[in-house]
């Protein structure tokens, strides 16, 4: 490194560690009266502009320069990632000054991760794209965690994070980890919005979506039939299935869990005759999950007749018999892992 470089790295360590210096002690005097939480804003602004600024000029600076991955790329990501936890900060800080409520103050910090998105989708394969994005994912998990304690508003930023995801999934280097976290993101939005609301039949809401998503899987499937179980039936499968589990489990009466138990034994046998991988272990978990719940007092009155040391000695029997056939155990098992695998 020429010593210009050298100059420029060290005067950008320097300017970062004043700048996380300089948060730390605003942030600290944020909460003992509101003219510190003004001068917190300002110092998050000016430390958010400055560190928006240095990474630009280290990326101007780059471009006449011939080292493509040495410490100036690395300063560069390190200040974008900076401005990236900066502007969460003053989004938080923000929101405390103007008393939001804190559920909401975590739905204004998801704006941070989408601001990341809509980046990312500019510099697409930039080395400073990976490093902002995790930053931003951290984010997003705060801004959640903060509205935990109203249901509503969690399942409105669960849905936000969703739309974020989707976006993200556009771009074709994200699509196989975004377009599955936008489906989880939407799935768990849709529970925590019909328990936020009370809902003790969740069937009458989620089958509306699930037979859609289900008839929408299977003309994705005779269009492509490589294509994934998991992509074209997962999701309208889940949609449906596990709420009906949770709810099963805390139903006191026999109608909903028999019904369920069908259902994915169906399901189960379906995805076993036709090599579809989400319909077997979805419907074959759901069943197994199911039965466990119905059969456990059962079991546990059972239990509790037989003499103490009978289910000791049975388990160490099965012990035994599980060792002794230890090597045609593990061929099963092995042999059992690649039928799945040739699974769609």
């Amino acid at each position: 490194m020429r010593p210009g470089e050298r100059v420029g790295v060290l005067t950008a360590a320097t300017a970062l560690g004043c700048a996380l210096a300089g948060l730390v002690a605003a942030s600290s005097l944020a909460a003992a009266s509101r003219p510190a939480t003004v001068i917190t804003l300002a110092v998050l602004a000016a430390l958010f502009a400055g560190a928006a600024v240095a990474a630009e000029g280290v990326r101007a600076r780059m471009a006449g320069t011939t080292p493509a991955d040495g410490p100036p790329r690395a300063v560069q990501a390190v200040l974008a990632v900076v401005a990236v936890g900066l502007a969460t900060a003053l989004v938080l800080t923000a929101s405390s000054a103007a008393d939001v409520p804190t559920a909401w103050a975590g739905v204004l910090v998801l704006t941070v991760p989408a601001a990341v998105a809509l980046a990312g989708a500019r510099l697409r394969l930039h080395p400073v794209v990976v490093p902002i994005e995790l930053t931003a994912m951290s984010a997003g998990l705060i801004g959640v965690a903060l509205t935990v304690g109203r249901l509503p508003v969690l399942a409105l930023a669960l849905a936000l994070c969703g739309v974020i995801a989707a976006g993200t999934a556009v771009r074709e280097e994200r699509r196989p980890w975004a377009g599955y976290a936008a489906g989880v993101f939407f799935v768990l939005a849709t529970w925590v919005r019909l328990g936020a609301s009370g809902v003790t039949t969740p069937e009458a809401y989620t089958l509306p979506v699930t037979l859609p998503a289900l008839a929408v899987g299977l003309l994705r499937r005779r269009k492509d039939p490589e294509a994934s179980s998991w992509t074209a039936y997962g999701p309208g499968l889940a949609a449906t299935l596990l709420p009906s589990l949770v709810a099963a489990w805390g139903d006191a009466h026999w109608l909903r869990p028999l019904l369920l138990g069908l259902a994915a034994l169906s399901l189960t046998l379906a995805g076993a005759r036709l090599r579809l991988q989400a319909v077997l272990l979805l419907g074959g978990a759901v069943l197994a999950l199911d039965a466990l719940h119905e059969l456990a007092p059962y079991v546990v009155q059972v239990v509790g007749v037989l003499p103490r040391w009978l289910p000791p000695a049975l388990a160490g029997l099965l012990l035994l018999a599980v060792g002794a056939t230890y090597e045609q155990r593990l061929r099963d098992a092995r042999r059992l892992r690649a039928v799945l695998g040739r699974m769609r």
